[in-house]
């Protein structure tokens, strides 16, 4: 997918469809405008409806701001057919400090002692780099085209009886050239939108403050935080609209208190032993 690039995007494609044949192009034209989490959908269905799904097992939404290692899917792939349950998955993504020049990076990323971990949830499969199992994916009813888009799926995914999960294996951990949340413009203004993101969710305020908290111990320091409780505090206060679905927001609500009481850990795999009655690959 070329969402309408301006820089070598288009020649650097066609460079490597020329080498592959099994590489097909699709071209969106410029918007003018970066449009985030419902631009980045606009592009992922422009590519997908080109498909037929029912002749895939398995699709993935992938970024191209990453550094994968060479058994990324191959390993994913093992574990989704070793447990039929697994819906959607991932490994999990690393960033260069800020400030940092990109250094060369060697696969298997057994010491990170020199990168800065996004800190993503083991009960969530990462939005640059994940795979789904096409049966799940028709269920859920796809993506969301909004921020939020791989929270709310991978919930969803649980919900109806799925496994969501990512791994932080050497080798399935990966470079994020550009780390989740910085924005197109800086850090303030991407924490800003992940705040409202959680907002448009149904994320509830006691989960969200503590979520906050805790990305205040992540680059950037402090700053992150606050800035996620200003995107979900004034979304509140504008009143603006929540992702519709009512039983998705009491589920929610529900898996984020019993993380607050429990610890995630035994919350999902609470909620994953009570989803297995409800799984249902054929439904």
């Amino acid at each position: 997918m070329d969402d309408g690039s301006t820089d070598q995007t288009p020649a650097i494609l066609a460079e490597y469809a020329a080498r592959h044949p099994f590489i097909r192009i699709v071209r969106r034209p410029d918007r003018g405008d970066r449009k985030l989490g419902g631009g980045v959908i606009d592009a992922f269905y422009d590519g997908y409806d080109t498909i037929d799904p029912s002749q895939f097992d398995f699709v993935c939404k992938l970024d191209l701001d990453l550094d994968l290692p060479p058994r990324y899917f191959e390993l994913l792939l093992a574990r989704m057919k070793g447990n039929p349950r697994i819906g959607t998955c991932s490994g999990k993504p690393y960033f260069f400090p800020p400030g940092d020049p990109d250094l060369p990076v060697r696969f298997p990323l057994t010491d990170t002692s020199h990168l800065v971990s996004e800190k993503i949830g083991d009960d969530v499969s990462v939005g640059a780099a994940k795979l789904y199992r096409t049966t799940c994916f028709l269920q859920i009813g796809g993506f969301v085209r909004q921020v939020m888009w791989d929270g709310i799926d991978t919930h969803r995914c649980r919900q109806l009886g799925w496994i969501a999960a990512s791994w932080d294996d050497p080798e399935l951990r990966f470079i994020h050239l550009r780390p989740m949340g910085s924005s197109h413009k800086n850090w303030w203004t991407g924490r800003v939108r992940w705040g409202f993101g959680q907002y448009f969710m149904g994320t509830t305020p006691v989960y969200m403050i503590a979520a906050s908290i805790y990305r205040m111990t992540r680059p950037p320091l402090v700053v992150g935080g606050v800035a996620m409780l200003k995107g979900y505090f004034g979304s509140m206060l504008a009143r603006e609209r929540r992702y519709g679905d009512a039983e998705f927001r009491r589920f929610l609500r529900r898996y984020q208190w019993a993380c607050l009481l429990k610890g995630k850990a035994r919350a999902t795999a609470d909620t994953d032993a009570r989803g297995a009655s409800l799984w249902n690959p054929d439904r």
